[in-house]
């Protein structure tokens, strides 16, 4: 367990805080591309690391990321008016560019050079891989640009998508880095799910509910390796990567996609969980990529108009107490993205870890707090640049493999489980 101290220090992310200071030390998903599909669209609220932004997309294509705020009297510049390069405020017609940077006051003379002094706070927006970037932190110690493998390839091969998750994101992360829960909630959709079926996998992970967790340090954060009776006395490792502050990559399922997630702060009790597929060396099928925008596998069905999932707290999920008499499904949640949401947002906005009772299983989520803890003092106090920044940390995969038993996994599966440009992901 944590004490109240660590679970505070690793679960606040707004301005000021060692969390937030953590965070702001990476690219971060903002926004999907096709929420500012054109030059001068309406702009979009945006609400990261506890910070009221607006974006828009200027008329050259530029993309700002800057205080919701005008400067003047408070108004949202949501209501502004993008155009000629730039947002007006409709209240007082002042006006901003995609850096923040004030450019027209129609009620002071322009020689007075008061626009100059006026800025709003601004943030970098980039496009890579359909997801619209940003950096946070001071400009001078701007990382690299991501470089994880979906945003790379080409864009028939991948398929991206976000959803509103009404808890703190560290409980969340947590559920994406818990393999042993599969075997129990998720049983009821590893042969029926069009994005899991028909795996050879499955039956290991329906045969055996108690998996032995290896956990090992990486460059950029964690191996975590479940490992599960297979044929013949060898066994079936399912390798998750975790990278910090809060990626993971989940083990692929024969020649499916390969899935994963980014779990980023809204605020310090709700956050977005961003959900990829993507193939290394093929193109989606049209099979494949509808039954993801139908909200299958990681993916969700919506609230029209919204993010918010279409089941829901208020309306406790669609629960359905037959289906999970039956057998059909577990929990008696559909879906396998709303069944992990359901139970994290179940344990309130922030779970109190200082009530845990943990066990063996829980051996990554255990080394994840303690690395996590361990990279925020380094930053704090010596100013250390923290695992995953790096782009060789963001080069990586995970990988499903049959091992025999005196096999170390990391050691066998070590070059699966770097990025391999043509090859497939290591798949069972």
């Amino acid at each position: 367990m944590l004490k109240k101290e660590q679970n505070d220090l690793l679960t606040q992310t707004g301005p000021g805080t060692p969390g937030g200071r953590l965070f702001r030390s990476y690219w971060l998903p903002a926004l999907l591309a096709s929420e500012l599909p054109e030059n001068d669209c309406p702009p979009v609220r945006v609400k990261l690391l506890s910070e009221r932004l607006i974006a828009f997309r200027d008329s050259k294509g530029r993309y700002g990321l800057m205080d919701e705020f005008c400067a003047h009297r408070g108004v949202s510049l949501w209501f502004g008016r993008n155009e000629e390069d730039g947002l007006r405020c409709p209240y007082h017609g002042w006006k901003y560019d995609y850096t923040g940077q004030c450019i027209e006051v129609p009620s002071e003379p322009e020689e007075s050079g008061f626009c100059n002094k006026i800025k709003l706070n601004s943030y970098p927006l980039i496009e890579r891989g359909g997801v619209l970037w940003t950096y946070m932190g001071p400009p001078e110690k701007r990382p690299p640009l991501p470089e994880w493998e979906f945003a790379n390839v080409p864009p028939e091969q991948s398929f991206t998508s976000k959803r509103i998750q009404e808890s703190n994101w560290l409980q969340a992360m947590e559920g994406g880095i818990d393999s042993s829960h599969v075997s129990f909630l998720h049983r009821g959709d590893l042969n029926s799910d069009p994005l899991f079926k028909g795996a050879k996998a499955n039956r290991y992970n329906l045969n055996d509910s108690r998996p032995v967790f290896e956990v090992v340090e990486s460059a950029g954060g964690l191996f975590i390796g479940a490992r599960r009776n297979a044929d013949n006395g060898h066994y079936y490792w399912r390798i998750t990567q975790w990278v910090m502050p809060s990626f993971t990559m989940i083990a692929p399922r024969g020649n499916h996609p390969v899935h994963g997630h980014f779990w980023i702060p809204i605020d310090d009790e709700n956050c977005w969980t961003w959900s990829f597929d993507y193939h290394p060396t093929r193109a989606l099928t049209e099979e494949e990529r509808r039954a993801m925008e139908e909200g299958k596998g990681i993916h969700v069905k919506y609230v029209p108009g919204t993010f918010r999932p279409l089941a829901n707290k208020d309306n406790d999920y669609l629960i359905d107490r037959a289906a999970q008499k039956a057998g059909k499904t577990y929990s008696g949640v559909e879906g396998i993205a709303m069944q992990d949401a359901s139970l994290q947002e179940s344990m309130g906005p922030v779970v109190d870890r200082t009530k845990e009772n943990l066990v063996s299983t829980d051996n990554g989520i255990i080394m994840a707090r303690h690395r996590l803890l361990r990279a925020t003092k380094a930053l704090i106090d010596k100013d250390v640049s923290p695992p995953g920044v790096e782009a060789v940390h963001q080069q990586v995969r995970s990988a499903a493999v049959v091992l025999p038993p005196d096999k170390p996994f990391v050691e066998a599966a070590k070059e699966a489980l770097m990025v391999r440009v043509g090859t497939a992901h290591a798949s069972v």
